[in-house]
């Protein structure tokens, strides 16, 4: 209810993902039934087995500020969500409102799961020859070695899910990939990765400069570095395409020419598209939560949709708690004996 293109858009999505996936999981709409309803019937999607409607009577808007709005709108459809998520109704909760009032509400209201400290944002992103998960990509700018140490997991499982990679290459994002490089985090992150190394495929630390080679395919730091990768990211490739479309404006010669390269472009677009992959969820969290960006339409929708049930499909969630608790084991220290 509460992203910018409003429920309309997400109604026509779940039309599209339905038709597409005989054997796409069940669909719960959470919202305002009153609103829900009509659009359903006009998308002739009334009565379909494979939904239904979670009426919530009230809306978190962008707006909004997060801890107040979770506190003063019990009833608003995305902390209706996440508690269909937390009582196990639902698998997979999907939301393209309120960021903020997302990671909050799925941090305080599922908690963290076993062995897990600190959740994690993880995007997908285009690199030379295909993608790279992104972790953490926001959701804790201050973070332990062993909070990047669950990161490394949380990526390399959610890459294993969402690229269908069997063994995803993963590295450490600091200023140099000599030994002592970098600071006391990746230092101690970098040994700990290591004793690992049976749980994730940890090709060492890499630079800023590998990120975008076809050199690993999970990209572990913190969130504040990460979200500032990802927004700067975000602006070169705007900057890029502006300036190519100016360049390309210049001659008539140049102009004839971009309408022969028209599909290369289109090709671009779309590996650059940030909605492609669904969203980025948050992982760490005791559930399974998927932040679509506000501004998606119902094709981003769709794929955010499709993005749910491969997580669902593949049981995600146990599949990194399990992960978790064998690299804790290893780099833990054993309690003692008389301590037990």
């Amino acid at each position: 209810m509460g992203g910018d293109l409003g429920p309309a858009e997400v109604v026509e999505a779940v039309k599209i993902a339905l038709s597409e996936d005989a054997a796409l999981a069940a669909i719960l709409l959470v919202g305002q039934q009153e609103v829900l309803n009509p659009l359903l019937a006009t998308a002739g999607l009334q009565g379909n087995p494979r939904l239904s409607i979670v009426h919530a009577s009230e809306v978190i808007t962008m707006e909004d500020k997060p801890l107040k709005a979770l506190k003063t709108k019990k009833d608003a459809s995305m902390v209706r969500a996440i508690e269909l998520v937390k009582s196990g109704e639902a698998k997979v909760a999907v939301s393209s409102g309120n960021t903020g009032a997302l990671m909050a509400g799925g941090t305080l209201r599922l908690r963290m799961m076993n062995g897990v400290d600190r959740p994690a944002l993880a995007a997908v992103i285009p690199r030379d020859g295909g993608n790279f998960v992104l972790i953490d990509a926001g959701a804790n700018p201050e973070a332990r070695p062993e909070h990047l140490m669950h990161n490394a997991i949380l990526g390399a499982d959610y890459a294993r899910v969402i690229l269908g990679l069997e063994n995803p290459r993963v590295g450490l994002l600091t200023i140099g990939t000599e030994e002592g490089k970098g600071n006391s985090l990746t230092a101690e992150t970098h040994e700990l990765l290591k004793k690992i190394n049976g749980i994730v495929n940890y090709v060492g630390p890499i630079e800023g400069f590998q990120v975008f080679r076809n050199h690993v395919d999970v990209v572990v730091c913190d969130g504040f570095v990460g979200n500032t990768l990802l927004k700067t990211w975000e602006s070169l490739a705007k900057f890029i395409t502006g300036m190519l479309k100016d360049e390309l404006k210049k001659s008539p010669v140049r102009m004839a020419g971009a309408v022969l390269a028209k599909g290369a472009f289109a090709a671009i677009k779309d590996r650059m598209n940030p909605d492609r992959y669904g969203g980025a969820p948050l992982l760490g969290v005791r559930g399974n939560l998927l932040k679509a960006h506000g501004s998606s339409n119902r094709h981003a929708w769709a794929s955010a949709i499709r993005a749910a049930n491969k997580i669902i499909q593949q049981d995600l969630y146990h599949r990194i708690e399990d992960d978790v608790a064998k690299a804790n084991g290893l780099t833990q220290p054993a309690v003692p004996a008389a301590a037990q």
